[in-house]
């Protein structure tokens, strides 16, 4: 999560550079002042409240931004036009296509599994039928937002292969350079981050509160407090990191890759009637060693273990241009392997 507060900074950041050029340590020192403003103070209740009120200005400005990226690119916004400039993001046999389906089912899936935003909106709500309820009103409007999102990542791409992927959706529209579609931009992506990063924060007081009860031993008044001191000092480390302009996709990415690698031994804990927490802990080393050991480079061309512990030519093409996939892939199988070989290893010396 603090991986995710990083790369939601980060984003709007690198988008007011982008409008108005504006300092990264500026944007960044200053979107989380606003955020810890109110939820330090407000907490789970006050950010629940501002959501909705974000929530609404996130949809309407989205459609409008879209609405005006397809009036821009009205000739581009079409499968035929995709299919003439990039037609293998069509093609049924472009392997890339689904690996990289995959890839991100995989690590969304295991992610938001640890996402405590989401699991402590679910404790908040009501009763079971609000929750299934908001569930599906959930689905229903995050599908044709990804949906949309997605189609016009292709266009992006199509119109100009070298395109940031962290801008390619406000390029479409901001060629025009319109002062008031950019102020409508600022506040759409103030909208959507400031909804994200203090749901981040409040997830990240909440597992001190509630975890802190157990290993610190302390009351939930002092564990509060601490809390505080706590979210202060990430903040700080967010808004280092988020000051250097890193790639927001990579910063999820790793994010996802330790997710993968947890996902196996936190969960299937559940399932055991006993809980060794050496065992979980070392099934989920290993597999992160592994996953380590064939994520990309920041160009996603290189890989530790393909090009400097081995060599290269004894890989095969496949593995060398899915090695984002393969990270992924190998993580959570050998976190699956070791979760179960591990407790037989322990029996056997027994």
């Amino acid at each position: 999560m603090v991986i995710f507060l990083c790369a939601e900074v980060t984003a709007i950041a690198l988008l007011l550079n982008f409008l108005a050029g504006l300092p990264l340590w500026l944007t960044s020192i200053i979107t989380l002042t606003i955020c810890l403003s109110y939820v330090l103070k407000g907490g789970l209740k006050l950010s629940i409240l501002t959501d909705k009120y974000q929530f609404v200005v996130f949809i309407l400005i989205f459609l409008i931004c879209y609405l005006i990226a397809g009036l821009n690119n009205l000739n581009s916004f079409s499968l035929e036009f995709i299919g003439n400039q990039s037609p293998q993001l069509l093609s049924s046999n472009y392997l890339p296509n689904y690996f990289g389906a995959i890839t991100f089912f995989v690590a969304v899936a295991a992610t938001n599994l640890f996402h405590q935003g989401n699991w402590q909106r679910v404790y908040a709500a009501k009763n079971v039928n609000i929750l299934k309820r908001s569930l599906v009103y959930s689905a229903l409007i995050i599908f044709p937002i990804v949906f949309l999102m997605g189609f016009s990542g292709l266009v992006s791409v199509s119109i100009d292969s070298t395109t940031n992927p962290d801008l390619s959706f406000f390029k479409l529209f901001i060629s025009s350079e319109n002062k008031i579609l950019s102020v409508l931009v600022i506040v759409f992506a103030l909208s959507l981050t400031l909804s994200t990063i203090d749901t981040l924060i409040n997830a990240v007081s909440s597992l001190i509160v509630v975890d802190g009860k157990t290993i610190l031993k302390q009351k939930s008044d002092k564990l509060l407090k601490i809390s505080k001191y706590v979210i202060l000092i990430i903040s700080f480390v967010v808004f280092i990191v988020s000051s250097k302009g890193l790639s927001i996709l990579y910063l999820f990415l790793l994010a996802d890759l330790l997710c993968c690698c947890a996902v196996v031994p936190i969960f299937s804990a559940f399932f055991r009637k006993k809980i060794n927490y050496k065992i979980s802990l070392t099934s989920l080393i290993i597999s992160l060693l592994i996953g380590l050991s064939l994520f990309p480079s920041l160009d996603f061309s290189k890989s530790i273990l393909t090009h400097f512990i081995l060599n290269p030519d004894i890989f095969s093409e496949i593995i060398l241009n899915n090695l984002l996939f393969f990270s992924f892939i190998t993580s959570l199988l050998s976190a699956i392997i070791t979760n179960n070989v591990i407790p037989y290893v322990f029996r056997l010396n027994k």
